[in-house]
């Protein structure tokens, strides 16, 4: 029960789960001369997809396992090299990307992004923080 909304909310035990196959793909446009436009790739469709945008940049992903997408199949090294080299473009490196794996992909990504290590980062800060 949520006493702000007065509203009551539950789920159904006897729902079966089941798997979708889906693609998702977004675009932000912010008309200034030192905007970029990405994209997402996780495979080949992205790569073409990027290169038919003439995107920027490519966010090449997983590269490596990740917390956020648990068993989720990730790249690795030679595989993230392969997309990143196809792109046409700069590829940036994403998904599992921290201390112990940034250097495994070697000089190839003009960047890395990295979101759950940065959690765990802010994590650790706010930890110390409170004493």
């Amino acid at each position: 029960f949520n006493a702000f909304s007065q509203t009551l909310s539950f789920g159904n035990p006897m729902l079966d789960p089941f798997r979708a196959n889906s693609v998702d793909f977004g675009v932000e446009w912010y008309f200034a001369p030192e905007a970029l436009l990405s994209v997402a790739v996780h495979g080949r469709a992205g790569q073409a997809r990027g290169r038919r945008l003439r995107a920027d940049l490519g966010f090449v992903s997983p590269a490596f396992p990740t917390a956020s997408h648990p068993g989720a199949p990730a790249l690795g090294p030679l595989r993230w090299a392969r997309l990143a080299a196809g792109c046409g473009r700069p590829a940036v490196a994403l998904g599992g990307i921290g201390p112990a794996t940034a250097g495994r992909l070697g000089r190839r990504p003009a960047g890395l992004a990295a979101i759950g290590a940065l959690g765990g980062a802010f994590g650790a800060a706010r930890d110390r923080a409170k004493g």
